[in-house]
């Protein structure tokens, strides 16, 4: 049975992938800085496999150092790894930009996959066998105003799975870089710090994508044969043309 090490997995795309994973024969280990949360999730998906909760901040070295040698040895050897935690704080001008919302979307979008990814990868390249999968964004194509520091983080991204392309593949492993437009998340709750009525208007007058949509392509890109890698998915909402575009019936 393979084991798979998910982190933001107490909701959105995270959990609908933890959910859709156990209930294909994974072993899941749910990643979340919400403890609590964390407990639940488990509870709800060790009905489907076995669970095991890894509660820390990806933004924290530390952290994620303690967390991931604290695993028990039988769920030391990670099969899948997806980066899916990350974050957006904020829609203003660079020049109006609150230092603490960058701070925190370059230190959860880039340095968290870096923290978590350097943890991972050596056992992976011993056994010569494993994928990760980096959830970017559409915001990495296409720079959008207000949005600067969080584009350039997904944009980093993209160069993290390309660099992490070119040092794995010799090993066995496969990298894979997910690009999802307009998802209905708590992401437009948090980049408008817990303003429902914006964040729930980001989302009217069209069929948004859903986390199981997501969770849906992660799948097809793990499940692929050995001799088929997926380096890079774009999936957009039918109404989105590109990450400014959403043709709306209001």
């Amino acid at each position: 049975m393979k084991t798979a090490f998910i982190t933001g997995a107490t909701s959105g795309i995270g959990k609908a992938t933890a959910t859709l994973m156990a209930k294909n024969g994974f072993r899941i280990i749910i990643c979340g800085r919400r403890k609590a949360i964390l407990e639940e999730v488990k509870k709800e998906l060790s009905a489907y496999a076995e669970i095991h909760t890894l509660g820390f901040d990806q933004r924290n070295f530390s952290e994620v150092q303690s967390a991931i040698r604290s695993l028990p040895e039988n769920w030391k050897d990670i099969d899948v790894l997806i980066n899916n935690a990350g974050n957006a704080h904020g829609l203003e001008p660079l020049a109006d930009g609150n230092i603490e919302d960058w701070d925190a979307m370059l230190d959860g979008n880039v340095k968290g996959i870096l923290y978590v990814s350097k943890l991972i990868i050596p056992g992976m390249q011993a056994r010569k066998t494993g994928h990760i999968v980096n959830i970017s964004s559409v915001a990495a194509r296409q720079t959008y105003a207000n949005g600067v520091v969080y584009c350039a983080s997904k944009r980093a991204v993209d160069v993290i799975s390309e660099g992490m392309r070119l040092e794995l593949t010799e090993f066995g492993m496969k990298v894979t870089n997910i690009q999802p437009g307009l998802v209905q998340t708590d992401f437009s709750k948090v980049r408008f710090k817990g303003d429902d009525k914006r964040a729930q208007g980001v989302y009217q007058g069209y069929k948004a994508l859903e986390p199981a949509d997501i969770a849906d392509a992660i799948f097809y890109c793990i499940s692929a044969p050995q001799h088929v890698a997926i380096s890079d998915l774009t999936i957009y909402p039918q109404a989105q043309s590109e990450p400014r575009t959403v043709y709306k019936n209001l």
